[in-house]
């Protein structure tokens, strides 16, 4: 029988599978020597079972009941005793950090009886029993019985008729227990339950049941966290920060998650339980602030601190607790940090001799170098600041305001930029949170609940704007002066400096975008450029993939060269052939004789070898891949509908080319363009259009000293159609005098099947995994994103976009098919992919695991992949790469 149920004296953090990060951290922590209080941890394991059964698995209560035995032996105390109780939370704790996306059920143990014990262990504080008694009814309610938490917080605030909650005392407390008492007979038909050991038994299922709430199934989305992790449960003896003003409760960074400088940095709050700093519910004081309060618990915290930065050699975010003078460690984490900290962080723990630059390189990751490749404010812009909040999460952020989680999450469907304003965020939020471009609050710090969350996903907060009078209500904020924002009206959040601008602000280029395009200097005073200047110098060192770019003009090449690119990996043809040159196309598919149809490719082609020509001197010797024309022949031709429309209303006075036009487009009329007349099968049925371009590339290649030109013939699903234009291209090749590959590119499953004898004829393959997503799952991507990805995600068919990220499990299996077999009829043969999945992190480590020489993306995308390929070279294959 398996192992459920550990004590923190059994594990350490590297169990993070098993004891999920929570309980591995307060093992490792109990493993050092540090305050924390006793406790076990159940594991995912259990979690897991208990989900596919919808039962405890046979033997866990046992090993619950042997562990509390021990934990109520240790203390000297029984769970809920009357006269002297033991009370424990019980808290979620999945491998990967969730904050607020699960439960958490503090104080069990307490009813009415044991409420007077916990009275007379405090020497007579009822105010403190009563407060942590209420605090279980609504917590246990919200979390376990499922009631509305607005129930609770509507009964509390009207009790509190505008005082604060430290102005209320035992008598309100007590009131608001038989007011809460009432809610839950009313909503649930049943009393509270009193036995403790059945408070946490249900407590327990419910941080099971919440691996698979609403909020926690969007964030694993969100962050790409598998569904079958499960959540471990950690059952922790309380300790009080809601003793008195001699206690409090607190968050703490080793270094600024915001900014990765070093320094004190986090919240304190006297007389509070954990849940009031996340929650944000009452504005906390600076770390900082508590040595003046008390210094003893000051300098140990820093001397803890201190000790678990040096022992995890990274940023660590912690929950303390102070009661009556004691510190006491609730957990601790690798913590969350922007993308500008990640970078800094990293580099300065390099330079403090604590990781080495290998190690460096894998604690950051492509999106956050793509977070910081986003525009800023401009300094000098003329806007209106109207209040200021802490700088939570740093980046610039422009949208409407709005006031609810739906109402952003329907507006940003619509394609409309919002910013989520609230008092504070809960985790319910997590939604509206997604969908914004940023979050504003009234209330909380940089530990709450908005601020960590905002991190995690990169997006910009300000938090604890105090000036700010939030009416959810009334859909509308009032800032200082009588500035009143309704919902709708612009607004612009700088997460830097913690500015709330009204109206819009113009964004300028960061720092590191302007790195990246070479017109920003290398100065010694940018932390940030030189941090990200020295992982990209190793990321480049050390990848085995070259990273080439999507390029169709001189421009874009231009740009891809300036962001590191080692050549063209694809060269859209078709794309040269739109705006005016389009009646050039037209004239080529009018065509009745073979004369009309030279001179239509006649007039193509100095088109064609100019744009050639550009890019090859843009490129100065690395290799171009050229794909010749693959579109849907429609796209080149006016509307069906539009034209006969045009010409039936003319009537005998139409226009001959019109005439002739609708009878062409009649006749190439097709049901199904994507899967018609393109690609290799355009150039066999048209005769000289493919001659055309490769006579095209030809010139070009031999104006231009050093250009090497790779011709990519598109959509081959049969060696046979590759080898009859493969023959043509060598043909004009060597009436030309240049060199040149000759490759196709695997987009169809057939070709991906039959590569072994597809090489026999292609000396490169290129993977084009867009119309390979497409033909695989066997749908159109412009039909169906927008009419069931949203439901498939929410059913968990798919946990990210296969237009997104690559779908290793049935195009992966084909690309990797075709590497072996491709391979092994022409071991030299160069492999790349083309399709947007080169630019995505994921799909780039299954790159580098499949053997592919390169990689092809966007010029915009270009640093991000450079630096997931040098990633991919040190973390190896199947390793995790979020």
């Amino acid at each position: 029988m398996p192992k459920y149920v550990y004590d923190f004296t059994e594990g350490n953090k590297d169990l993070k599978d098993l004891l999920g990060g929570k309980g591995a951290n307060l093992a490792e922590m109990t493993n050092l020597g540090l305050p924390v209080p006793p406790g076990f941890t159940i594991t995912s394991e259990a979690c897991r079972r208990f989900l596919e059964e919808e039962a405890l698995p046979e033997g866990l209560e046992e090993e619950i009941t042997e562990h509390l035995d021990a934990l109520e032996s240790r203390m000297g105390r029984r769970l809920g005793q009357a006269d002297d109780p033991l009370l424990v939370s019980v808290r979620s704790g999945a491998k990967f950090s969730m904050p607020g996306m699960m439960d958490t059920v503090l104080n069990i143990g307490l009813n009415d009886e044991s409420v007077h014990g916990l009275a007379k262990q405090a020497g007579g504080n009822e105010r403190f029993a009563w407060d942590s008694y209420r605090r279980l009814i609504q917590m246990f309610g919200k979390t376990v019985q499922g009631i509305d938490g607005e129930l609770f917080d509507g009964a509390l605030e009207e009790l509190k008729g505008g005082r604060d909650d430290l102005e209320l005392d035992a008598a309100d407390f007590q009131r608001l227990v038989t007011t809460y008492k009432g809610i839950v007979k009313d909503q649930t038909g049943e009393d509270f339950p009193a036995d403790p050991y059945r408070q946490m038994s249900m407590a327990t299922k419910a941080v099971f049941e919440s691996w698979n709430a609403p909020r926690a199934v969007i964030y694993r989305r969100q962050e790409r966290i598998p569904t079958d992790l499960g959540t471990a449960v950690n059952i922790c003896s309380m300790v009080f920060g809601n003793w008195g003003m001699d206690s409090g409760t607190g968050v703490a960074f080793t270094r600024d998650p915001g900014t990765g400088h070093q320094g004190v940095y986090g919240d304190y709050l006297q007389n509070a339980q954990g849940e009031d700093v996340v929650a944000g519910i009452r504005n906390t004081i600076s770390l900082q602030d508590l040595e003046g309060i008390d210094k003893p618990v000051y300098d140990e915290l820093m001397k803890i601190m201190d000790k678990l930065e040096n022992h995890y050699r990274d940023l660590c975010d912690i929950e303390f607790t102070v009661e009556r003078g004691k510190l006491w460690m609730l957990q601790t984490r690798v913590g969350k940090r922007t993308p500008g900290a990640a970078f800094r962080i990293a580099v300065q723990l390099v330079d403090q001799g604590m990781i080495d630059i290998d190690e460096a390189m894998t604690r950051v990751t492509g999106a956050q170098l793509a977070q910081l490749m986003f525009p800023r404010f401009a300094k000098d812009a003329e806007s209106k600041v109207i209040t200021k909040g802490m700088n939570a999460s740093p980046g610039a952020a422009v949208g409407k305001a709005v006031f609810s989680t739906d109402r952003a999450v329907e507006l940003a469907a619509r394609g409309e930029s919002v910013i989520l304003v609230s008092r504070e965020t809960t985790p319910d939020d997590l939604a509206g949170m997604i969908a914004a471009q940023g979050v504003l609050t009234s209330r909380g710090g940089k530990t709450s609940h908005a601020a960590v969350v905002a991190r995690g996903m990169g997006k910009t907060c300000v938090c604890g704007a105090e000036e700010l009078e939030v009416s959810v209500t009334e859909r509308r904020f009032t800032a200082p002066g009588g500035v009143v924002v309704s919902e709708g009206d612009v607004i612009s959040i700088d997460g830097t400096n913690g500015a709330v601008y009204l109206g819009e602000v113009p964004v300028v280029a960061s720092p590191v975008m302007e790195y990246f395009e070479g017109s920003g200097e290398l100065g010694d005073e940018d932390e940030l450029v030189q941090a990200v200047h020295r992982i990209m110098s190793h990321a480049d060192a050390s990848r085995r993939l070259e990273v080439r770019a999507n390029a169709d003009n001189a421009e874009d090449s231009a740009r891809a060269r300036r962001f590191g690119a080692q050549g063209v990996g694809l060269c859209r043809t078709e794309h040269m052939f739109l705006g005016d040159r389009r009646r050039l196309v037209e004239d080529l598919v009018l065509a009745t004789s073979s004369e009309e149809r030279e001179q239509a490719l006649a007039a193509l082609k100095p088109l064609q070898e100019s744009d050639f020509t550009e890019i090859f001197q843009e490129m100065e010797g690395l290799p171009v891949t050229i794909r010749l024309i693959d579109p849907p022949l429609h796209e080149f031709l006016p509307d069906y509908t539009e034209l006969s429309v045009k010409v039936a209303l003319a009537g005998d006075r139409a226009d001959e080319k019109d005439r002739k036009l609708l009878a062409a487009v009649k006749r190439l009329h097709e049901q199904n363009p994507m899967l018609g007349l393109r690609g290799v099968r355009l150039g066999l049925v048209i005769p000289g259009l493919f001659a055309m371009q490769v006579r095209a590339i030809a010139e070009a290649a031999k104006a231009v000293p050093g250009a090497r030109a790779e011709v990519m013939i598109p959509l081959v699903g049969a060696v046979q159609e590759l080898e009859h234009v493969r023959d043509e291209a060598q043909e004009i090749l060597a009436e030309v005098g240049v060199e040149a590959l000759i490759g196709t590119m695997i987009e169809v499953p057939r070709a991906a099947l039959t590569a072994g004898q597809i090489a026999e004829a292609a000396q490169f393959f290129s993977f084009g995994t867009n119309d390979l997503t497409q033909m695989t799952w066997g749908f159109s991507r412009d039909d169906v994103e927008a009419a069931f990805f949203s439901k498939y995600l929410e059913l968990g068919v798919f946990g990210v976009s296969p237009f997104e990220t690559l779908d290793r499990d049935g195009v992966g299996r084909l690309v990797l098919l075709a590497v072996e077999e491709g391979r092994r009829t022409r071991p030299d043969l160069k492999l790349g992919i083309c399709g947007e999945h080169g630019g995505d992190p994921d799909s780039i480590h299954f790159c580098h695991q499949a053997g592919l020489d390169y990689v092809s993306c966007s010029p915009f995308r270009i640093p991000v992949a450079r630096l997931e390929a040098g990633r991919a070279a040190l973390i190896g294959a199947g390793s995790d790469t979020r």
